[in-house]
């Protein structure tokens, strides 16, 4: 078993980003590696193994990570949805979404827990957790807690961390933005240890 690498793990969300994924990835990197978690669940199982390969492939080269959300065969590092089983044989790391009132399973190395603020991505989803409710879970939680959900910018990530999170995962900031390595940068000097 293994746990992410990065406090920041930046989700993609299969809309248009300024520019190819690959490309938005890459410029993202700029402002410091990151754990890439890698949905784009649209497409058919053979296009995402070609895209992770490409990703992959800038992310090793910045020291950043990939994660692969509901894998069809073996990868290193997994994220799975609420009802996704566990891939056999078993990744290094794998990690789960998990939302208000589920168990967490401590045989994960990591789940995000959502949402914590409302969100632009999933409007009138939740309610929100808030803080109060993020560092509840934190504390009773057997493995850490990534805060996934209206993490709109550095301080919000760096309260997420001052309420116990391990780190957080971010969608819209950063896969929106015209400059990715800018937001990247400042998230990730809002998640250093407190």
């Amino acid at each position: 078993m293994a746990s992410l690498q990065h406090r920041l793990v930046v989700v993609t969300d299969g809309n248009g980003y300024p520019r190819t994924l690959v490309a938005h990835v890459d410029r993202a990197l700029q402002g410091g590696p990151f754990s890439l978690l890698f949905r784009e669940k649209h497409l058919d199982w053979s296009e995402r193994r070609s895209l992770a390969a490409r990703l992959e492939v800038v992310l090793s080269a910045s020291g950043g990570e990939l994660v692969v959300a509901d894998p069809r065969e073996t990868v290193p590092a997994a994220h799975l949805s609420a009802l996704f089983p566990m891939p056999v044989p078993r990744p290094e790391c794998v990690g789960r979404s998990v939302h208000v009132g589920e168990p967490i399973d401590e045989e994960l190395d990591y789940v995000t827990y959502s949402p914590i603020w409302p969100t632009a991505s999933k409007p009138g989803y939740g309610p929100a957790i808030g803080l109060e409710g993020l560092a509840e879970r934190v504390a009773t939680s057997p493995v850490p807690v990534y805060a996934l959900g209206g993490v709109t910018g550095p301080e919000r990530a760096r309260a997420a961390r001052e309420a116990g999170a391990a780190g957080v995962a971010v969608m819209g900031a950063v896969m929106g933005a015209e400059a990715p390595e800018r937001v990247v940068a400042a998230l990730r000097a809002a998640l250093e240890p407190v």
